[in-house]
């Protein structure tokens, strides 16, 4: 306070100013409240409009709209990308696993004989009814076949001008998950590397050698399935591998195929004999034949009346003889080489061709028991490890073979790659003696 102020001035100077201060805080300040009044319409509640049944309706309709357009886009998205997307995401492929058939015993022989029905009284209504039904198998059947032929601009020209493509039958063997697989005759490999298989609906595909053998004449090609449409699916099937241990001489069959020359023939007939075999180097396989006509280089699939696969016909059976009918690989001994095939693996070969020596020619020969071979086939692994014609073979890979059935076994025991050994007899000047050789497994894929 200054020297010269009154101290009573001063007194009431702060009272005053006490009195306006209280006065302020309890009307408050005249600017602050000149401002709530200009600012007041901002503290005002805001009511939402109310929306109408019919807004609300049009909302609902265009949500479920957008949702069905949504879904729609996301369906074609996906089928255009499931092709891409299976080609390029598709796995490993299923093993493919066809058993082996057993040899019918002499007891069950018996029993069927037995249990033979009794002979029927047949007119000709009887005989439509008969061929009604042996049609309708053939059809159902036919499913499980196609027909391969290679892409060949001169063939495709030839074709256009004959109306007749060179094409060979087979049945479509099994279904990995990824591919239809379909085991033919392998004539058609020499001639080019590419492939057509034409499905019993008529559409054609683009097909792939998945393995062949060549000393059996067979192969397999396969087709993807990310290639074939749904109507296709509907019309083909996978053929079931009958027994053909069953078969009977005289038993009613139907072929399939291109027995006369083109595709998709069809006939019927009996089994005229089962007796015999046909030999390949390192095995045998046993031979149904037919009294169906058949060309020279006729092919196509032999069917039991249950429409199960018995036989596959081949011109390469007894090729040598003027035949005019159809002779067929009976299925059960090729079970094992179709398994090596549909799955891409090699068939195993050393390239022996011989026969099982008999009780008989042990007895008047003097051949000791085993493989007699016959013929080596030239650069084979046979040759390599030095087997001669005329050797006896007794042993593979430490299984005894007395007859041509053992000797494959113990073959398809192996691998191609694998060292085996193998034991027999050779003709010396004192007799036959011990013999021993050391053989890579090959593969004959061409």
């Amino acid at each position: 306070m200054p020297y010269d102020e009154d101290p009573r001035m001063s007194h009431e100077d702060d009272s005053g100013k006490n009195r306006e201060i209280q006065q302020i805080a309890q009307e408050g300040d005249p600017e602050e409240n000149d401002r709530d009044d200009k600012y007041s319409f901002l503290q005002e509640t805001i009511k939402t409009k109310p929306i109408s049944r019919e807004k609300l309706i049009r909302q609902l309709i265009r949500i479920a709209v957008c949702g069905v357009l949504l879904g729609g886009f996301a369906c074609l998205g996906f089928f255009a990308l499931k092709p891409w997307a299976q080609s390029w995401f598709r796995g490993d492929p299923q093993t493919v696993t066809i058993p082996e058939d057993e040899q019918p015993s002499e007891e069950e022989d018996a029993s069927a004989a037995a249990e033979a029905p009794a002979e029927q009284v047949l007119d000709a209504e009887s005989y439509e009814e008969i061929m009604d039904s042996m049609n309708a198998v053939a059809q159902e059947a036919r499913k499980g076949t196609a027909s391969v032929s290679v892409v060949s601009a001169e063939q495709d020209w030839n074709a256009e001008a004959t109306g007749i493509r060179p094409s060979v039958t087979g049945v479509i063997t099994a279904d990995n998950g990824q591919e239809l697989l379909i085991l033919a005759d392998d004539s058609l490999c020499g001639e080019g590397d590419a492939w057509n298989v034409t499905f019993s609906d008529g559409t054609v595909h683009s097909a792939s050698l998945k393995q062949r053998d060549a000393t059996r004449g067979l192969a397999v090609f396969s087709v993807a399935r990310t290639g074939i449409a749904s109507s296709t699916w509907n019309a083909v099937k996978v053929s079931v591998l009958g027994n053909s241990n069953l078969v009977k001489q005289g038993q009613a069959v139907i072929a399939l195929g291109s027995m006369f020359g083109y595709a998709d023939g069809a006939a019927y007939g009996i089994i005229s004999s089962n007796d015999y075999q046909e030999k390949f180097y390192d095995g045998e396989c046993s031979v149904l034949s037919t009294d169906i006509a058949a060309g020279s280089d006729g092919t196509g699939v032999l069917f039991n009346l249950d429409g199960e696969v018995i036989g596959l016909i081949s011109s390469k059976i007894w090729d040598d003889e003027d035949e005019s009918t159809a002779n067929a690989y009976a299925i059960s001994d090729l079970k094992t080489t179709i398994e090596l095939l549909a799955n891409g693996d090699s068939v195993p070969y050393i390239g022996i061709y011989g026969t099982a020596v008999t009780s008989a020619i042990q007895k008047e020969q003097g051949i000791p028991e085993g493989i007699y071979v016959i013929e080596v086939d030239p650069d084979s692994p046979a040759m390599a490890a030095g087997i001669q014609n005329g050797d006896v073979i007794w042993e593979v890979g430490g299984e005894d073979v007395s007859s041509a059935a053992a000797y494959q076994r113990a073959l398809f025991d192996t691998m191609t790659g694998d060292t085996v050994t193998l034991r027999g007899k050779r003709l010396g000047t004192d007799g036959y003696v011990d013999v021993e050789f050391t053989v890579t497994v090959g593969s004959k894929e061409g």
